[in-house]
Parts: structure tokens; C-alpha cells; sequence
């Protein structure tokens, strides 16, 4: 839904957020917010301007659907960050208005240290999952709990943002991530991508796609390393590939060595997004049963190319995984039910193709880049957004 023209008297959109230019799914949310933010931005003839904690010093900028969004990298320094972010408050123009949006829970702090150099600002904070699923430390739930608006992309992280943190829940509203369309367009023509050397050329496959960190053991590539391990014996030709990079892949290669499935588990690393395409072209399906997700875009990438997709039944994973629908659910932690999920499909070529065809339709009809940039620009429209700030 568009928001009406009246309601938008905001002439300045200030982004704080964790990192835009790095890989992983926070940073790709972080990328098409700014993008979405850019383009309402220039529609109604606003400024905007993004500042990025972990990204390098200096000025940076990526190319997003054909628009070049400039950012500013703070190289994790948080002190200068913040008075930086402050100064940005205080330069608000009197006779306008101004939007903070932060990227992450974590960047509460400084916005309500904006906020209190400039009262009149409207603030909305973005969560993503895990990072709100315990009670946060007392002085960021405070400053979360100043926010006009929280967001959160599932119904599981919403509620988790109001039982959890005490978020009101007038205050929380859901935004689910899109799909890039650089990758949709990708997913259009998948006879032009090129595999990377190391993909198997031959049998079956399936393909995870993660941060493989020894914080992020939640992602569950131990439950398929085993999996795999339980259907090697009656599916000697298939393939567990591993897209990622992380400190806990030592670990994982050792898991799969011990279980006698190194030679069909492959770990790629610093894959170009054009070969983690390919890989979603190339494989026969795609899981990702992790226990700590508050979305899952590369569920949505595997959906693109068609592939019917194997998570587990927690979290919000369940906001995009329908089981039965376009692919499975399995209890969380279950490396038994997970194996039998996977040689269900693997073993049945039509229920592949009928999963794999209605998931590609859910993301196209739901998730695309247009339909959560109309949410967002009707998220800024928001009554509760235009009234005056949380309680300290």
C-alpha cells in the first residue's frame, strides 16, 4: 500500500547501520533498505544519508537496482561513530523533520543519544532475529524501548521483540526482507552462470549456504554433515555442498572426517555472488535447518531458482518455509527426521519440481523489492511514527 502524499513532510532520512558493504544476510537486508530509503527519499525530494559502523573508514558507496548509495564507514571505531550520528541530529533543520532508521537493536544507543539532541526526531529500529530472541543488556532494551517503531521481518522475532524485551506491541511491526533484484534477474537466466570448478559435476546435491562461526553453531551444518552420513550408504552419489566462510569450519571438516564423509562434503569459500547463484542453479535442493533464524534470505534464494527447500521447524524460518508447500519441515535438531526429509526428496524428482515451482511463485508474489519498498514508504507514513518518542 503507497502512503498518502500528505502525510510525508519528513525532508531528511539519516540510516545507522551495523555494516553495507560485507557478506551475510543483515548486511544484503541492510543494502535493500538503504536502497528502498534512497529511492522514497528522491521520489519525495528528501536528503539521506547512511553511516556504517564495521565498514572502512571513509566514503563508499554500492550499486543497488541501478542506483549508485553512497555511505560513510566508521571501521567499527563506535566513538566516533556515535558523535558523528550526533552531530547529524543537531544539524537537523528547524523547519523540517527527520527520520533516524537504525539497522540492528544494537544501534538503539545512539539514536537515543540522537534523540536527545535533537527531541523532535522520529526513530525506527530495525531487529533481525537471534540478537533479540534474550533479554538484551539493560541499557540497550532501554533505548530500544525508546524507539517510535521496532521492526521485525517474522512473526516469531515480533514476538520475541514484545515477551522478550517488552516492546509494546503498538509499537512493533513486521517487515519481512525481500530478494534482491539482481538476484531475481540471476535467477531469470540460470543457463548464464557459471559454476565454480569445485562444484560436483555429477549425482545429486544438496546446498547450505551460511556464516559457518563457531558463535552461529545454531545453523545446524552439523545435523546434515550427519545426515549425510546416515544416507551415504543408500545414496552413494550425492553431495553436501557448504557455501560460506567462518572460524568454525576446522571443526566442521573434522566432523565430516570423522564421520567418513569428507570426500562429499565440500566447504566453498569466497564465492563472488554470481557463483552462490550458480550453486542455487546447480543443486538439487536447498537446506538450512538452523535453530536461530529470523528470516533466512538464502531461503528466498534458493526459492528463486526454483528449488523446494529443507529447514527446521522453529524461529522464522517457518515465516518462509511452508511445509508441504514449498519444501519441508523437520523438528530442530533432529539429524534422524532431517535425513528422511532429505531422502524424501531427493528420492522423488516430481515432488522436487512441485515444491521447487510453488516456492518461486511465493517469492515473486511476496518478496520482491517493490512490494517492501511500498511497505517501508508506508511504514514512514505510520501514525505512530509521528508521535512523540517512547518512555526513557
Amino acid at each position: 500500500m503507497t502512503a498518502p502524499e500528505s502525510t510525508f513532510q519528513e525532508n531528511r532520512i539519516i540510516g545507522l547501520f551495523p555494516e553495507l558493504l560485507g557478506v551475510g544476510g543483515i548486511q544484503e537486508a541492510g543494502r535493500l533498505t538503504a536502497t528502498a530509503l534512497s529511492e522514497i527519499a528522491s521520489r519525495h525530494g528528501w536528503s539521506t544519508e547512511f553511516l556504517s559502523l564495521n565498514d572502512p573508514p571513509g566514503l563508499h558507496s554500492f550499486d543497488s537496482g541501478g542506483r549508485t548509495i553512497a555511505l560513510r564507514g566508521f571501521g567499527r571505531a563506535k566513538v566516533r561513530f556515535a558523535l558523528a550520528a550526533i552531530g547529524r541530529a543537531r544539524s537537523c533543520r528547524k523547519d523540517g523533520a527527520c527520520i533516524v532508521l537504525a539497522g540492528h537493536p544494537y544501534l538503539a544507543v545512539p539514536v537515543g543519544w540522537m534523540q536527545r539532541a535533537c527531541p523532535r526526531l522520529k526513530t525506527v529500529v530495525m531487529s533481525h532475529g537471534v540478537e533479540v530472541w534474550t533479554p538484551l543488556p539493560s541499557f540497550r532494551r532501554r533505548a530500544l524501548l525508546r524507539a517510535n517503531l521496532v521492526l521485525a521481518p517474522s512473526r516469531d522475532t515480533a514476538q520475541k521483540l514484545a515477551h522478550v524485551q517488552g516492546v509494546p506491541s503498538d509499537r512493533i511491526r513486521r517487515l519481512a526482507w525481500p530478494l534482491s533484484p539482481s538476484f531475481l534477474r540471476m535467477a531469470a537466466t540460470p543457463a548464464d552462470l557459471t559454476l565454480p570448478e569445485a562444484f560436483p559435476r555429477q549425482g545429486r546435491s544438496i546446498l547450505t549456504v551460511g556464516r559457518w562461526a563457531a558463535s552461529e553453531r545454531y545453523k545446524g551444518t552439523d545435523e546434515l554433515i550427519r545426515a549425510i552420513a546416515q544416507l551415504r550408504a543408500t545414496l552413494p552419489d550425492l553431495h553436501l555442498v557448504a557455501v560460506g566462510g567462518g572460524d568454525d569450519l576446522p571443526r566442521l571438516r573434522k566432523l565430516a572426517a570423522d564421520l567418513a564423509v569428507a570426500d562429499c562434503v565440500l566447504f566453498l569459500e569466497n564465492l563472488s555472488r554470481e557463483e552462490i547463484a550458480a550453486c542455487y542453479a546447480g543443486a538439487d535442493l536447498f537446506a538450512l535447518p538452523s535453530t536461530g533464524e529470523g528470516f533466512g534470505l538464502v531461503f528466498l534464494e534458493a526459492m528463486a531458482f526454483a528449488k523446494p527447500v529443507v529447514g527446521a521447524a522453529c524461529g522464522g524460518t517457518t515465516d518462509v518455509v511452508e511445509d508441504g508447500i514449498n519444501g519441508l519441515l523437520v523438528p530442530p535438531g533432529d539429524a534422524g527426521a532431517l535425513a528422511r526429509a532429505l531422502y524424501g526428496l531427493l528420492s522423488d524428482e516430481s515432488l522436487r519440481r512441485e515444491l521447487g515451482a510453488r516456492g518461486a511463485e511465493i517469492v515473486r508474489q511476496k518478496h520482491g523489492f517493490d512490494a517492501f519498498q511500498a511497505e517501508l514508504q508506508s511504514l514512514l507514513a505510520d501514525p505512530r511514527l509521528h508521535e512523540g518518542v517512547g518512555p526513557g
